[in-house]
């Protein structure tokens, strides 16, 4: 089986290079008695030499590097952002069995979970619902309300992070669509680097580009998107803990709004998340 490269010439136009699917090629000392992957000295020193030579790569050629390096043990987590669905589209080029996962908190808004139908439609993926163990009605009676409201953070917690926890298990690799200049703390981010968070290998394609690029890429191939960008909603979470943002306002203002909460706690660095 092989890939598809995707890659930018001289003149700007895109080609495909065929690239070879293999298994996870990970030395023995790089993986626990249970398959689970660890943060020896060898691999958190291949991670940084990798993402400071993936620094001035395409987005394609870091996607085809993920996919070659972790094969089957790699997988990507989209909210169906246009970042995500970018990768999405690109991924369907490149590595299209790489399984995808959506954290279905049970408050996403209807266009999200009818994008998912149509993103698959388009690129034949066909991303996963990951649930949390309680319904929102469950969740909610439990907390004797809706905890959004009273502590946001751990409802992220919950309905996400702990989700994705259960779901890294087996896996070594996990894509995201986060990109520096979205927040001071995404700035951080490297290309390639350890998820200390789920112990996985965090895989940043889109790192080095800006939301202009983004929208470029959606234009280009018609990749499906959103509805609810065209309303003002710039980034979109589950619909208590967003708002359409105003002008002049930051993409990212109309999270957790009247909060300081300014992420889920997925894409933080600091120890203690």
């Amino acid at each position: 089986m092989t890939l598809l490269l995707t890659q930018m010439t001289d003149s700007k136009e895109l080609t495909e290079i065929p690239v070879p699917h293999t298994p996870a090629n990970l030395a023995p000392e790089d993986a626990s008695p249970t398959g689970q992957l660890e943060p020896t000295e060898a691999l958190m020193e291949e991670l940084r030499a990798k993402s400071e030579e993936l620094e001035t790569a395409t987005p394609q050629e870091i996607i085809a590097w993920a996919a070659q390096r972790f094969g089957t043990k790699l997988t990507m987590g989209t909210a169906f952002g246009p970042e995500g669905c970018t990768i999405l589209h690109m991924l369907s080029e490149i590595a299209p069995e790489t399984p995808v996962f959506n954290l279905d908190t049970g408050y996403q808004f209807k266009e999200t979970l009818e994008l998912r139908d149509r993103i698959a439609e388009k690129t034949g993926i066909e991303v996963a619902l990951l649930k949390p163990e309680t319904t929102v009605e469950e969740y909610e009676k439990l907390h004797n309300g809706p905890l959004y409201i009273t502590n946001p953070t751990q409802c992220c917690a919950d309905r996400k992070l702990s989700v994705l926890k259960k779901a890294a298990v087996g896996m070594h690799a996990w894509i995201s669509a986060i990109r520096r200049d979205q927040s001071p703390d995404r700035a951080r981010a490297p290309i390639v680097g350890w998820d200390k968070k789920f112990n996985l290998v965090k895989i940043n394609p889109l790192a080095n580009v800006d939301k202009s690029w983004v929208w470029g890429m959606i234009t280009k191939h018609d990749i499906p998107y959103n509805p609810l960008h065209d309303q003002g909603y710039t980034s979109i979470g589950c619909w208590p803990c967003t708002r359409a943002v105003m002008a002049g306002e930051d993409e990212r203002a109309g999270r957790w709004s009247g909060t300081e909460k300014t992420e889920c706690g997925l894409h933080t660095l600091d120890e203690d998340d």
